[in-house]
Formats: C-alpha cells, sequence, structure tokens
C-alpha cells in the first residue's frame, strides 16, 4: 500500500476491493470515481485496443506490464468510437510518448474521454489478489480517500451480472462494412449481431471476402433471415451472457438455416442456443499469450482472449465413444487437456443439433476454447482470433467461416500459418 501525497499535478486516488484490500496512487486519467469488477490483462502492447474494446464495459482494467502509454494514442486502433470500461489501473503511465503515429499521450485520452484511473499502484499485489480472490467488485476514487468508506460502498454497488452492457454498447443502427474480393471467389453476405463487436473483427471478415451488415444486438431473427445472408455471426461483448436470453434465441432460430460463427460471448450464446451450462471462471482469461490446441491440427496457437465466462463442455451432450477415441465418460475434473494430450477432437450427442465436436482447449486450465456442430453448418471460438490485439496466429478463422459459407468441408483444419495476415 503506497500513501501518496498531491503532487500539485495529479490529485490522490484510491482504489478499493471488496475483499478490503486498497491501495492509494494518483490519478492518471479524469477525476472522480467508479465502480466496477475488477480483472486483470497480462498483454505487454496493445494498451489503446484494450481501453476501446466494448467487451470491458462495467470491468476496471488492470494491466500487468509495468509501463504503459510509451507509444502514445493513435487513431487507427480504437476498437470503438467511446471508450466501455469502467476504470483503469497500471504501476506506471508514460506522459510523452514517442510514436510517429501518435497523437495523444494516454493520461490525456482517458481524461478527455472521462474514464477514471490510477498509477502508482502495486500492480504484481493487486494481480495475485485476483488470481486468488477471484474476479471482485472494486473502485476507484479520487473523491472519497477513505478506504473503509470506499470499501463499503464497494460492498453495496451491484455485480457485473446484474446488468445487461450488451444494450449499452452495441451500435444503434445498421451498417455495412464492403467485402474485399478474395481469390477471385464471389463476395459473401453476413449479417453480424452487435454485441460489442470489436472493430478489427469486422475489418477482418471485410478481409475475408465478406459484405459485412452490422446490426444492433436486439435486431429480430425474422429480419436479419429476410436478408438471405450467406452466413450469421455473434461477436464478442460484455457482461454474463445470461443477461442476453433473446440473443440465445436468435442464434438457435439461424441454426440449421444459414451458417454461423461466433466469437467469445458469441461462443457463450451459440452454447446456450444448445442448451450448455455456462460458468463464470475464477478471474478469466485476460491477455494475449494464451495457448489453445486446435485438436484438428494438432497446432499450439498463442491468442488474445478477454472473457470471464464460458461453456461448460460435458453439458453439451455424452460422448460419442465411436468417435472420441472409444472414450465414453467425461473426465471427470471437466480439464479438457485429457483431450489435448491424446490430439484427439471429441464428439458429444447433442439432443437439440446432433453432433457437436469439440475443437479447441485451453493448455493453461484446459477449458474449452472452441466448439463446431457436424450436423448443422456452425461453429465458435472462445477467444479473439483478429488479433487487436494480439499475435495473428488465430486469424484462419475468418477464412473458416468463408469456406464454411461456400460449402467446403475441413474448413477449420487450417495450418495456423494460413490466413494470417490478410
Amino acid at each position: 500500500m503506497n500513501l501518496l501525497v498531491d503532487n500539485g499535478r495529479h490529485p490522490r486516488a484510491l482504489l478499493a476491493l471488496e475483499n478490503g484490500m486498497h491501495f492509494f496512487g494518483r490519478s492518471v486519467g479524469a477525476e472522480g470515481e467508479t465502480f466496477g469488477e475488477i480483472v486483470f490483462n497480462t498483454s505487454m502492447v496493445g494498451y489503446q485496443e484494450i481501453v476501446s474494446d466494448p467487451s470491458y464495459a462495467g470491468q476496471i482494467v488492470t494491466l500487468t506490464y509495468p509501463q504503459v502509454g510509451n507509444y502514445g494514442i493513435n487513431e487507427k486502433d480504437m476498437q470503438a468510437d467511446r471508450l466501455h470500461l469502467a476504470g483503469l489501473v497500471v504501476h506506471d503511465a508514460c506522459y510523452t510518448p514517442s510514436n510517429w503515429q501518435s497523437v495523444t499521450s494516454l493520461p490525456e485520452f482517458l481524461a478527455e474521454r472521462g474514464v477514471v484511473a490510477i498509477e502508482d499502484v502495486d500492480t504484481r499485489a493487486l494481480t495475485l489478489a485476483i488470481r486468488e480472490g477471484g474476479a471482485m467488485r472494486a473502485a476507484i476514487s479520487t473523491v472519497d480517500l477513505d478506504p473503509e468508506s470506499l470499501v463499503e460502498r464497494v460492498r453495496q454497488s451491484p455485480a457485473i451480472a446484474e446488468h445487461n452492457y450488451v444494450a449499452d454498447v452495441s451500435c444503434e443502427n445498421p451498417y455495412v462494412i464492403p467485402g474485399k474480393d478474395v481469390d477471385g471467389c464471389p463476395r459473401l453476405s453476413v449479417v453480424a449481431y452487435d454485441c460489442g463487436e470489436k472493430a478489427g473483427i469486422a475489418k477482418r471478415l471485410s478481409a475475408a471476402g465478406c459484405e459485412v451488415t452490422v446490426v444492433p444486438w436486439d435486431t429480430p431473427v425474422a429480419d436479419v433471415l429476410a436478408q438471405e445472408p450467406d452466413g450469421v455471426f455473434f461477436s464478442n461483448g460484455p457482461g454474463d451472457p445470461e443477461s442476453v436470453p433473446s440473443v440465445a434465441e436468435a442464434v438457435r432460430a439461424c441454426l440449421g438455416k444459414v451458417p454461423v460463427f461466433g466469437i467469445c460471448l458469441g461462443n457463450q450464446v451459440i452454447s446456450m442456443a444448445a442448451g450448455a451450462q455456462i460458468e463464470k471462471l475464477p478471474y478469466g482469461h485476460h491477455g494475449g499469450n494464451e495457448p489453445v490446441m486446435n485438436l484438428l491440427t494438432g497446432k499450439v496457437e498463442i491468442t488474445a482472449q478477454n472473457h470471464n465466462y464460458g461453456p461448460v463442455f460435458s453439458t453439451f451432450g455424452p460422448l460419442v465413444p465411436e468417435l472420441s477415441d472409444g472414450v465414453s465418460e467425461h473426465p471427470a475434473d471437466e480439464d479438457l487437456r485429457f483431450w489435448s494430450s491424446r490430439h484427439i477432437a471429441p464428439v458429444v450427442r447433442n439432443e437439440r443439433y446432433g453432433r457437436i465436436r469439440l475443437t479447441h482447449v485451453n493448455l493453461n486450465d484446459g477449458t474449452p476454447e472452441g466448439i463446431q456442430f457436424l450436423d448443422v453448418p456452425a461453429f465458435s471460438m472462445q477467444y479473439h482470433p483478429e488479433a487487436k490485439p494480439g499475435p495473428n496466429d488465430s486469424t484462419y478463422a475468418f477464412a473458416a467461416f468463408a469456406k464454411l459459407m461456400r460449402g467446403e468441408d475441413d474448413y477449420l483444419a487450417i495450418d495456423v500459418r494460413e490466413g494470417r495476415r490478410f
């Protein structure tokens, strides 16, 4: 805990957690106070894409890399027009960035956009607290500097699951992103449900040859299907997927009628449509260095992730032994590295949609990272393959969606070296 005095330039600030921990620091954004669920992100670069990711709505983001803001803020890396995160915590913020594209510093950017943030915090201690105690409610304040008072107010604040943040971050009106020509193939029409879609995702779809019509999260599915698209996409987004049951219903109405692809929250609502259970992970996956194995190729991808929720694979249905290397029972501990160690992509029998295959597994904790429907054209991934920010290992997912819409077989069995750059 660091007891700082105001240096006349940056007001003192206080970070308080619901478990009673608190950290004094300095304001590095807008003055005031903010409440939200605190998480940590382990990315070493890409802070602009992180703070502009709509999936962070309702969350206070701790960046574990010690110095943040060195290359400033530019105009092209924004993932949304507005900032939706609840707040930001860093150890050391850079006020004099050095980069030819920079138009302002991170602290100035946060202050101009009204984001309350704090620096000079021991982010190592804070990250350990989140890892041990899980994602929890927190607050940053430049107004209430009494730790006991702010901790008690945090404990009285609502949980993130109590609010539909998707409605806050989705677009208000549809808009179109033209598709690009790819290898002489005709352009594909895709309708994308905006549940908090990052700009980089729509750009990747466009680069894969898709003309993308982005629609608000609550668009009636009848209006979407009336456009006769080649495929429907369900985007990433913030909060608890249980807060948007209508999106899962939209998925259910699309499955079997049109090819479907989902990312992050999209993976969760597709899983819900199939009747699977969703669990909240202890502290989620947030960063650009999560190892994931593609069980169809045996290749390991380093992935970018941002989610606190995910499906429980065993709840999709019972295993089909003849398609799961003879295994008839799910691993008792739900650790899916059981399958990655064997390079087996197991298949279950789902009551609603027939056979569903596990395609990707997180090698850090054994959680599911991707599924593929074998009897209807659909697949989804829990991580962010567009690499904004993050590595490019998984960008083949957009080419895979295009292949699915064109009716090609083995559309997901793509080597990670393919499709990295469009």
